[in-house]
Formats: C-alpha cells, structure tokens, sequence
C-alpha cells in the first residue's frame, strides 16, 4: 500500500505540475483561467480570458508541456528498463547507440535542407537502423550475449559520433553548422502538435511493453539461469523489452534533441522510493521522470531572458543529483 500510495502521488504531482505550468510563464496566464480555457475545449463557457491568453496557453505551451511529460516518460521508462535487461545500474537510453544515430539522423537531415517536419524522421529512422546494426553486430560476437550488445552498442555509438562530427565539419557554418548545434544541445522550444503526435503512437507502444513486462524484468535481473529454470525464454523477453526501450528512446530523441541524465538518475532515485520491483519502479519512473523534465524546462524557458537549452539543464541538475545519491550514507544505487 505504502508504494501504490506513493505511485498515487506521484501522479497527483504531475497532473497538478501540469496545470501550473500552463499558467506559468513570462506572459502571466491566472491558474482558473487555464482550467476554463482548458474546459472550454470540451464544453464552451463564457470567455472571460483574452484570445492572447488562449493562444498562449493552447498553441505555445500545452504542445511543450505534453512533449516534456512525454520524453521524460519515455526516457525514464527506457533507463529504468535497460538497467534491469543488463545488470548495470549504469545503464542509460543511449547505451545501444539509439542517441547517437538519432543525432546522425538529424544532422544529415539539416545538412541535406529537408523540411523541419522532416528532421524528427530521419532522426527516427536512424536511430531504429542504429539499434539493428548493434544487434546484427552483437549476434557475430562470441561471448556472453548482454556484453556482446554493449559493446556493439559502443562501437556503432562511436562511428556515429564521428559520422555526426564530419557533418558539422562540412555544414555550413554560418546557417547548417548552429542548427546543428542547436539541436544536439536539446531542447523542447518551437514545439507544435504535430511533434506530439509523430511521437505518441511509438511511445505508447513502448510503454505498453514496459507496463506489460515489467515483472518479467524483475526475473530477468536475477540472472540468465534462474529465469530460464523459471520457464520463461529470456531471449524473447529481453529482445521485446529492448525493442520497446529502443522505440521510445527513439522517439524522443528524434522530437528533443539530446537530452541526458533523464534515464539514469530519475530510475535511481525511485529505487530509494519503492526498491527494485519493477512492478512498482516501472510506473513510479515514468510519472517522476516527467515530473523532472517538465520542472526543467519550466526553468529553461524562463529562467534568462533567452532560452536555456533542455539537454544542459538537465546536466547540471542530474550530474550533482545523481552524485549525491551515491554519496549519501547508506545508499547504495
């Protein structure tokens, strides 16, 4: 009861961070505005608000709220999953390279002038060709089939890193080069819906899995052989639970840009709330993790006059969480 209660809570928490974030902003928006503006979609009411206040709140902040829920869901959820697939508390979204070819994706995509709409595709789509270039490599390795994958995932990172650097290097500087920039950086600023709904369908199957399986991980992380004398294929189980971590990683990579630290720390700090059942730590990561991302991009866009980019926020707070969540006596991540 005591971790189902803090799950509850966590959730409370976020659909009320949601509602203040709406209102929260440069150009002030009073919180019973945002509801009635909000209710007025469903069934009209009086208009009491100016139409800046419900362009504000509707057009420019509800596709950046959902989005940052969204991705912090998502790479929460993915962290917490890979963590549990391969035995390391280490572990982060971009363990399998999904980041870097997503990053790749992206940059060839400025470098060759597509559409905007377009750049979140081919950051998609490389970043899913990345994951089946990692796995292709990893079935030619001899060895323990988790390790084979980390390293394959390390290798192919790499060459993509360095296939991202030569792009820079060849865009131009002066209009390619920072829009490159830009967006490696992360960021959740000019987002529309559309960018919402190019995401949600990948990442609603990806937390469907996650949800699905998630006592099946809590097998997997007490090693190969005991879950096989358990009856169940680890195999399959640990290729689905990759493939849904792979497709949400993805997704939200392709639509924010890089953004550390989400992954790793926000799993860590839910073990210290609920420990290492996946039936409690897979819902509580994915309700905190939105929490976090939101509470810093609420910063980020308001914290300087201009706006400060997601991915180094997200640094700066996580790096110090995370190092004083290893540090703390008595606790063991």
């Amino acid at each position: 009861m005591k971790k189902r209660s803090i799950i509850l809570i966590s959730i409370l928490l976020l659909c009320l961070l949601f509602l203040a974030s709406l209102a929260f902003g440069r150009f002030n928006v009073p919180l019973g505005e945002v509801v009635r503006i909000l209710v007025d979609r469903i069934t009209p009411l009086e208009q009491t608000w100016a139409d800046t206040m419900e362009t504000a709140v509707l057009n420019i902040r509800l596709p950046r709220i959902i989005l940052a829920i969204m991705v912090g869901c998502s790479l929460s959820a993915a962290g917490a999953a890979y963590q549990g697939v391969f035995q390391n508390p280490m572990a982060s979204p971009d363990l399998l390279g999904a980041s870097s070819g997503a990053c790749f994706g992206a940059a060839l995509a400025i470098v060759l002038d597509v559409p905007r709409g377009m750049v979140a595709v081919f950051a998609f789509v490389c970043s899913f060709l990345t994951i089946m270039l990692v796995s292709a490599v990893g079935k030619h390795i001899r060895g323990s089939r988790i390790v084979n994958l980390i390293l394959a995932g390390m290798m192919v990172s790499s060459l993509f890193s360095a296939a991202t650097s030569y792009l820079k290097l060849a865009a131009d500087p002066y209009e390619e080069l920072p829009a490159i920039t830009y967006w490696l950086m992360g960021g959740l600023s000019g987002t529309a819906m559309k960018d919402v709904g190019f995401a949600l369908i990948p990442m609603l199957i990806g937390w469907l899995v996650l949800l699905l399986l998630r006592w099946r991980i809590n097998v997997l992380t007490v090693g190969e052989e005991e879950a096989m004398t358990m009856g169940l294929n680890t195999h399959r189980i640990r290729a689905f639970v990759i493939l849904a971590s792979t497709l949400l990683t993805a997704a939200s990579v392709s639509v924010s840009g890089m953004i550390g630290w989400v992954g790793l720390v926000i799993p860590h700090l839910c073990r210290k709330l609920v420990g290492n059942d996946y039936r409690y730590l897979m819902p509580l990561s994915m309700a905190c993790g939105g929490i976090f991302l939101l509470l810093v991009d609420n910063l980020a866009r308001n914290l300087i006059a201009t706006e400060f980019p997601v991915g180094i926020l997200t640094a700066f707070v996580g790096a110090p969480f995370f190092l004083f969540l290893m540090t703390r006596k008595g606790g063991n991540t």
